[in-house]
């Protein structure tokens, strides 16, 4: 008898998954509370995956053998709770593909900010370096997808702590640790110290022959360390800008405008005033990515090309367009405060600031300091922006109550002036007015176009 089965979500996650068990000879079924978007039903009617909508069937699902969740349903959700009782095993997307990849290496990066842009720059350099590599996990294509379609030598994975939990005995070859700051907590219990440890799940089950990057510089991530004591077994390659570091496996470390990575007997040395991408935390990005490529014995030559050839993330820090000496730009994807720390960081210009959404337990103390000596006005978009403007005022001179982004990039286009700068940096998730980070991000390109650049 074939064993069954069950997939719980139909979004990139859950589509691929399904596709592979399929393929690999499993009883499947894939189900979904919500709508499937129309792409991913043709695929999975192309592999003749049987599926459901707007529903789950309980009796199906908790006949399952094993349960892959897409990182998106939280454990609490009821399903989830009544499959756990079972005793049925419930693992990620992540786990499942990770099977079936076969001898192909894994890069893997994970951290609560500056996962997206290392890893797109990790993959432009393996594929500049004419590795057979697949982008995937929290972006580019299922990870299980291409697991089943494709024949890679590496994929390159942006794994969130939801993907994280789900993995028991996946390994990362090469695993990336960008930083660990407050995000998500609503999904661990309000304890910091619960969504740190789902982050240093990415060197569970790492050996001596595999490498860990982390930054040196952060202080959770080295209090995590502490107590591993000494129970991580991988090559450890830190990265810095202001800790003095000396690492016998290879390390990164910034001096004046230039870091320098190694990794053994290879190395590289990057100007950072090269680099398309700006600011501090572009450079933290840009040595974790050397320090993995190395890791992954690309060429020194290829690193510095690629990375210097590297163009902004979209929704991140991306430039909107310009007009009237106003610059407008989209930082959408900054959905915690962290993310909005290192944004106002990098402004170099007085600053009008569009922040709010779906608040996940935010302490916004550590941007007061930026915002007091940077921030001329707020602009708070969101169904409830009572809590941003209780803890930003008195500290920016003006602040604008907004329920939809029209009203607020009218009011924003209202309070900027000839060498400022539009910054829309969050802090907060965005199912409050829009489905994503992305649709937002993309909406508000669409605004500058259509009402400040096509003027």
């Amino acid at each position: 008898m074939k064993r069954k089965i069950v997939v719980l979500g139909g979004g990139i996650s859950g589509y691929g998954s399904a596709i592979l068990a399929k393929k690999k000879g499993f009883d499947v079924f894939l189900t979904d509370m919500g709508k499937i978007a129309p792409k991913f039903r043709e695929r999975l009617d192309e592999w003749r995956v049987e599926y459901e909508e707007g529903q789950h069937t309980e009796e199906r699902i908790l006949d399952a053998n094993e349960v892959v969740k897409s990182p998106g349903i939280p454990d609490t959700a009821p399903i989830v709770r009544k499959i756990r009782e079972r005793g049925i095993p419930v693992i990620s997307e992540i786990e499942f593909a990770g099977r079936y990849k076969g001898v192909a290496k894994t890069i893997c990066i994970t951290g609560s900010n500056g996962k997206t842009t290392t890893t797109s720059l990790i993959y432009k350099i393996m594929r500049d370096a004419g590795r057979k590599v697949s982008l995937g996990g929290n972006i580019g294509e299922s990870f299980a997808y291409s697991v089943a379609t494709e024949k890679n030598f590496w994929y390159v994975l942006e794994l969130s702590s939801f993907q994280l939990d789900g993995m028991t005995k996946f390994r990362a070859d090469v695993g990336v640790l960008m930083n660990i700051t407050p995000d998500h907590l609503d999904r661990y219990d309000y304890k910091f110290e619960n969504y740190a440890a789902s982050k240093m799940r990415i060197t569970q089950n790492q050996s001596s022959a595999d490498a860990f990057i982390y930054s040196a510089d952060d202080d959770m991530t080295r209090q995590m360390l502490d107590k591993m004591d000494s129970s991580l077994r991988a090559r450890q390659l830190p990265f810095a800008i202001n800790t003095a570091i000396a690492s016998g496996d290879g390390d990164a470390v910034l001096e004046g405008y230039t870091f320098t990575a190694s990794v053994g007997k290879q190395s590289v040395t990057i100007d950072t005033r090269k680099m398309q991408i700006h600011g501090m935390h572009n450079i933290y990005n840009a040595m974790a990515a050397a320090l993995a490529t190395l890791a992954a014995g690309v060429e020194p030559r290829v690193i510095k090309r690629s990375i210097y050839d590297f163009s902004p993330v979209e929704h991140r820090l991306e430039p909107a367009g310009e007009r009237n000496g106003i610059r407008w730009i989209n930082d959408s994807k900054a959905t915690n405060v962290d993310s909005v720390w290192y944004a106002l960081e990098s402004m170099q210009q007085p600053t009008v600031w569009i922040a709010g959404g779906t608040d996940k337990g935010n302490d916004y103390t550590p941007l007061k300091e930026f915002a007091r000596r940077k921030v001329k006005a707020l602009i708070c978009m969101g169904l409830d922006n009572a809590k941003l403007k209780r803890d930003f005022d008195g500290i920016i001179p003006v602040i604008e109550d907004c329920s939809s982004l029209d009203e607020a990039m009218r009011a924003a286009e209202r309070h900027a002036s000839e060498g400022d700068a539009v910054l829309l940096s969050p802090a907060c998730a965005s199912f409050d007015l829009f489905r994503n980070y992305e649709e937002r991000g993309r909406l508000f390109k669409e605004w500058v176009k259509e009402n400040i650049l096509d003027k």
